[in-house]
Order: C-alpha cells, then sequence, then structure tokens
C-alpha cells in the first residue's frame, strides 16, 4: 500500500497560493488538498471553481478536492473542469449519492465519498464498489486546528476490513487533528492518505512534511 501525504492549502496563505504551492511541491508530498465550503453544509465560505483552476496553472500535483457542500453534484463538473483530480463529495451532503459518484466518474475524476466523525460505515457500504477513496473526517467538518478524534479510527478499521472482505481497492483518507502523533494511529488503523492543515504550515511546511513521513514509515 503506497501512503500519501495531502497538506491542506486551507491553512496557507490565501494571498500566495502559487509560492504555498511551490512549497508544498518541494515537501515531497503527493496530494493538495483543497475544502470546498459553501456556508450552508458547514458555516464557513472558502472558495468556489475558479480559484482551483488558477491554482492549478502553479501545481502539478494530484488535487484533491473537497467539497463541503449541499447537494455536491450540481457542482462536479465545474471542479473537474478546473483541475481536480479527486473530488469527495459527503454522504450527508447529498439524497443521490450513488448518482453522484457516478457523475464524478464520468467526468474523467477520482470519486471519494466522506462520513463526517457521526456518520456510521453502514450509510456508504453501498457505494463502496464506486470510488477510489474513502474519506473520514476525524474532526467535525467546516474549521481548521481542532484536535484529532481517536474514537474515528474504529472507522478506519472497519472501512479496512470490508475493502478486504469484498476484495476491494480504495483508499483509506483521514482529514482533521493530524500531526506527528495522530498520522501513526491513523496509519495502524488503515488509512494510507493523510490530510494535514495546520500543523504543516504552522512551521517550516519541508520538515513537517518529513516528520509525517518518518511517522508512517516508522
Amino acid at each position: 500500500m503506497s501512503y500519501k501525504i495531502a497538506p491542506s492549502i486551507l491553512a496557507a496563505d490565501y494571498a500566495n497560493f502559487a509560492s504555498e504551492l511551490a512549497r508544498i511541491d518541494a515537501s515531497g508530498a503527493e496530494y493538495v488538498h483543497i475544502d470546498i465550503m459553501d456556508g450552508q453544509f458547514v458555516p464557513n465560505i472558502s472558495w468556489g471553481a475558479d480559484v482551483v483552476a488558477s491554482m492549478r496553472k502553479h501545481s502539478k500535483l494530484v488535487f484533491d478536492c473537497h467539497l463541503m457542500v449541499t447537494n455536491p453534484e450540481h457542482h462536479i463538473e465545474e471542479f473537474a473542469r478546473a483541475g481536480a483530480d479527486i473530488i469527495s463529495i459527503h454522504v450527508e451532503a447529498t439524497p443521490h449519492i450513488h448518482g453522484a459518484l457516478q457523475k464524478i466518474r464520468q467526468a474523467g475524476v477520482k470519486a471519494s465519498v466522506v462520513i463526517n466523525p457521526g456518520t456510521p460505515v453502514d450509510s456508504i457500504k453501498h457505494v463502496l464498489n464506486l470510488v477510489d477513496q474513502v474519506l473520514v473526517m476525524t474532526v467535525n467538518p467546516g474549521f481548521g486546528g481542532q484536535a484529532f478524534l481517536p474514537e474515528t479510527m474504529d472507522k478506519v478499521r472497519e472501512l479496512a476490513a470490508l475493502r478486504e472482505e469484498k476484495g476491494l481497492d480504495f483508499d483509506i483518507e483521514v482529514d482533521g487533528g493530524i500531526d506527528g502523533q495522530s498520522i501513526s494511529q491513523a496509519k495502524e488503523a488503515g488509512a494510507n492518505v493523510f490530510v494535514a492543515g495546520s500543523y504543516v504550515f504552522n512551521g517550516d511546511v519541508n520538515e513537517r512534511v518529513q516528520t509525517l513521513r518518518d511517522a508512517i514509515n516508522g
């Protein structure tokens, strides 16, 4: 299994996306995690597809776009056109999760389904065959800098067991409160993609990404 680190640009300097993307690239991280928030599904508002398109001009890294928006199926094509490589949508945000995931795949983008800390794995069992990735929120979505919720690791373990049982091949991503300690818990539970925002950007990006890498390789 390959392990991937995904710095969250939500914690970066918004006035200097080009240089921040260059710092992520230089760190050796595999993904850039981009949080899209609409002020409805979560309280905060971030940015739209036009900002993602402007970022795309400055980076060849994998763009892991996390849509924290109501009715994400209405926005899939625009984020695909903007340069998303992976589009993650919340099962809680749409009554049409099966069709919405199909729509992502039809757009030529990898499909990812997201569950919040209070949402059971049972809610997505019926679509696991459609996804390239499952994102388990390890904090409540919408705000950076929150503390990791260790109880969410039960869901990571459950997903890893289901993947094995059903012979599926999806990544398990974790997002929220990931640092040099919690990343080890997440890896042991079965996660292989790790989103880190405040931890990465509140220090030297290269050093912080290396610390995360050392923790998952240790």
